[in-house]
Formats: C-alpha cells, sequence, structure tokens
C-alpha cells in the first residue's frame, strides 16, 4: 500500500472509531450540512490526527498534495474533510506552501462552498501566501473579488483577516468594494469580519472607511465597528 493510501485509511478508520451518532445529528443540524457527521469534536481529531500524520510522512510535495486532495474528494463525513484540511496546513509540509497549491485550495473553497471549510483555507493558506508572494497573488485576490461564485469573493474579502500590519489596504479596499451591494449574508458578514480585525490595528483606517462608505450593510457596518463604539 503506497503511503497515500496508508494515510487515507488510517484517517478514515480512525475517524470511524472515534464516531458518535448523537453528537454526529447535533453537529450536522448546527452546520446544515448536507454532507453527514461523524460525531467527533475538534479536540478530538486533532489528537486522533497527530501521531497518524507523524507515522505517515509524504516525501514530496506532489504526494502531499495528492494526500490532500484523496481525503477531500472522497470523503464520505465532514470529520474527513476537516482532516484533509489540517492535512494541508500541517507544519511538516510548511516549506511547500506557495502559489502552486492554490489550484488545490481553490478546489477546496468551490467545492466545499461552506464557511466551515472557505474561511479556514482562506485565511490559513490563502492569506499567507499572499504575503508571502503579493506579485503573483494580488492579480488573483482582485480577480476572484469580482467571480461569480460567492466563496471566491469571500476569500477574497477575508484572506487578509489575522495579517494586521501586513494588510494590504487597497486589496481590502478593493474587494470590499467589489461586494460591498452584494445582498449575500456570507458576504456581508465577511466584509464586517475583514474590516473588525483590521481595526483591531488600525481602528482611525476602519472608522474612516466606514465613513466613506454610507453604502457598507447594515451587518457589515455593525461588524466593522462591533469594538470601536460604533
Amino acid at each position: 500500500m503506497d503511503v497515500v493510501k496508508s494515510l487515507v485509511l488510517a484517517v478514515r478508520n480512525g475517524l470511524a472509531g472515534l464516531a458518535d451518532t448523537g453528537k454526529a445529528t447535533a453537529m450536522r443540524a448546527y452546520m446544515k450540512s448536507e454532507m453527514p457527521f461523524l460525531g467527533v469534536p475538534k479536540p478530538a481529531r486533532a489528537a486522533l490526527l497527530k501521531p497518524i500524520f507523524a507515522e505517515h510522512s509524504l516525501p514530496d510535495e506532489v504526494t502531499f498534495s495528492a494526500a490532500v486532495r484523496t481525503l477531500w474528494r472522497e470523503a464520505e463525513f465532514r470529520e474527513e474533510r476537516y482532516a484533509a484540511i489540517d492535512l494541508s496546513g500541517h507544519r511538516a509540509y510548511a516549506p511547500w506552501q506557495d502559489s502552486e497549491l492554490l489550484v488545490l485550495y481553490e478546489e477546496m473553497i468551490v467545492t466545499g462552498a461552506w464557511w466551515d471549510y472557505v474561511d479556514e483555507v482562506a485565511i490559513r493558506r490563502v492569506g499567507p501566501i499572499l504575503r508571502a508572494e503579493p506579485e503573483t497573488m494580488l492579480p488573483l485576490m482582485l480577480t476572484w473579488a469580482y467571480d461569480e461564485d460567492r466563496w471566491r469573493r469571500r476569500t477574497a474579502v477575508i484572506c487578509q483577516v489575522g495579517a494586521k500590519g501586513g494588510t494590504d489596504t487597497d486589496l481590502l479596499t478593493r474587494a470590499v468594494e467589489a461586494n460591498i451591494d452584494d445582498k449575500d449574508f456570507f458576504l456581508r458578514k465577511g466584509i464586517g469580519w475583514a474590516l473588525r480585525e483590521y481595526a483591531k490595528t488600525e481602528p482611525d483606517w476602519v472608522r474612516a472607511f466606514v465613513a466613506a462608505h454610507p453604502a457598507l450593510s447594515n451587518l457589515s457596518r455593525k461588524e466593522a465597528l462591533k469594538h470601536l463604539g460604533g
């Protein structure tokens, strides 16, 4: 058995061994998920995956991508996709986090098409690559800001959450302005979240931005000013 199949099987079997039908029902209802859950909470999943990932070391970027993609595409339960995201961010494979992985991450964003998948990939995978390779990533994020797919657009809006002083305010501005009139809840919430997080670093910038953009939805405005007394 090759290393990809071995890792995937270990993850599947391990998660299945922790299944809890009671928790699964509640988790599925909360997430409004078509895909069923096994009922494995995040702490238990993390404890399970740590030794599995250590034991099944992936030798190169091709194998790494194949393992993530296999876990993702062949998932029957939502936790298997969470495991794919966990593997994609494992510190052992940090040297391979570059724009070559955008094809993989884009697939996860578009086919995942829900906030629990998209936000993790957008902020913790796409965001760091953006800051490392702005010359490649900025044009792409600006394109995504206008994409027909709302999850690509949400990614363009929130990918800088947590960047603090490294935030590209031109990208943030253009991504928000591209979606300011959209009535989609996840875009409006994402706009507010992105601005609220940046307000922790540059509150005056965010106050000025909100004042200059009266077309912001009430939800976006409320979120943006949440900790600024607005």
